[in-house]
C-alpha cells in the first residue's frame, strides 16, 4: 500500500509539471517542484521571465490555482515564483528558447539560432555545450545537426551528475523537430582538477617570511633552476681549453733529481809522487 501511495504521488507531480510546461511554454521555465506542507501544497516555479507567469495583475496565478484545484484535486495550492540566476547555464531554458525561435523563424535560420545559443552559453561562463537539432531540417529527409563548443564529458559520473541535459520539441509545418541541449557549467568539478597549497617564501637578507601563491612559488623555483644552469655553463671549460690547475696542489715531477758530478780532481797517491821524483 505504501508503494502505491508513493507511485501515485510521483505520478501526480509529473502530471502537474507537464501541465504547467504546456500552459507556460514561453516563460523560460527551469524547473517545477511540488512540496507538501501541513497548510497545503506549495508549487515552486523557477523561470527566467517571472512576469509572464504572473500575468497582468496576477491573472495567470489565479487561473492556475483554480485549475490545479479542480483538475488535480489539490486542497490549497500555493504558487511561488523563483527567478533564475544564470539562465544561460540552464539547459531547459536554452532548449526552450531554441524551440521558440524555430517555431517563430522556421527552418531557414536554424544554423544562426544554434550558433547564437551556443555562443551565449559559452559567454555565460560554461565549460562546454552541445546542441542537437534533429528533424526534417532543411530538406524533406530527417537529419541531426550538431553544434558544440568547449569541453564536455561523455562518460563517467561527471557526465551524469555534472552536466545539465534537457529535451524539448518544436512543432513546425514540416513536422516535429527535437532539440537536445547538454551544458557543462563552469562550477562543475572534474576529477583531474588539482589545487596547489600556498607556499611560504623567506627573504634571505631580512629573514622575514612572506605568504605567496603556488603559481608564484613555482615561477620562483623555475627561475632559480635557470640561474643555476647558467652558472654551470659559465664554469664549464670550452672545447680545446685545458682546465686550470689547482693552485693549492704542487706538481711533482716523476723523474728524480740526478746527483751532481764531482768537479774536483782526485788527489794524487804517494806512489805517483815517488815515480815522478
Amino acid at each position: 500500500m505504501i508503494e502505491r501511495k508513493f507511485v501515485a504521488e510521483n505520478l501526480k507531480e509529473f502530471q502537474i509539471e507537464e501541465y504547467l510546461r504546456s500552459t507556460l511554454g514561453k516563460a523560460g521555465l527551469s524547473y517545477i517542484k511540488l512540496q507538501r506542507t501541513p497548510v497545503g501544497e506549495k508549487i515552486l516555479i523557477c523561470s527566467s521571465r517571472p512576469g509572464l507567469v504572473v500575468g497582468k495583475s496576477g491573472s495567470n496565478i489565479t487561473r492556475l490555482t483554480t485549475e490545479l484545484k479542480t483538475r488535480f484535486k489539490l486542497e490549497n495550492p500555493q504558487i511561488e515564483l523563483i527567478e533564475a540566476d544564470q539562465p544561460w547555464a540552464d539547459a531547459n531554458i536554452v532548449a526552450e528558447g531554441i524551440a521558440n525561435s524555430l517555431e517563430r523563424f522556421g527552418t531557414t535560420r536554424f544554423k544562426g539560432i544554434g550558433h547564437k545559443a551556443m555562443t551565449d552559453v559559452m559567454n555565460g561562463g560554461a565549460r562546454g555545450v552541445e546542441i542537437l537539432i534533429s528533424g526534417k531540417i532543411p530538406s524533406s529527409r530527417a537529419k541531426t545537426w550538431r553544434f558544440y563548443m568547449g569541453y564536455i564529458k561523455k562518460s563517467g559520473d561527471v557526465a551524469v551528475s555534472g552536466i545539465n541535459t534537457a529535451y524539448t520539441i518544436a512543432k513546425l509545418k514540416t513536422g516535429v523537430v527535437g532539440v537536445q541541449v547538454r551544458i557543462m557549467p563552469g562550477y562543475t568539478k572534474l576529477p583531474d582538477d588539482v589545487e596547489y597549497l600556498d607556499a611560504m617564501a623567506q627573504d634571505t637578507k631580512t629573514g622575514a617570511t612572506e605568504k605567496i601563491s603556488a603559481d608564484q612559488a613555482i615561477a620562483n623555483e623555475n627561475a632559480a633552476r635557470k640561474e643555476a644552469k647558467k652558472t654551470e655553463k659559465k664554469a664549464a671549460p670550452k672545447k680545446g681549453e685545458k682546465k686550470p690547475a689547482d693552485k693549492t696542489t704542487k706538481t711533482v715531477s716523476k723523474k728524480k733529481a740526478a746527483p751532481k758530478k764531482d768537479t774536483k780532481k782526485p788527489a794524487e797517491t804517494d806512489a805517483a809522487k815517488d815515480s815522478t821524483a
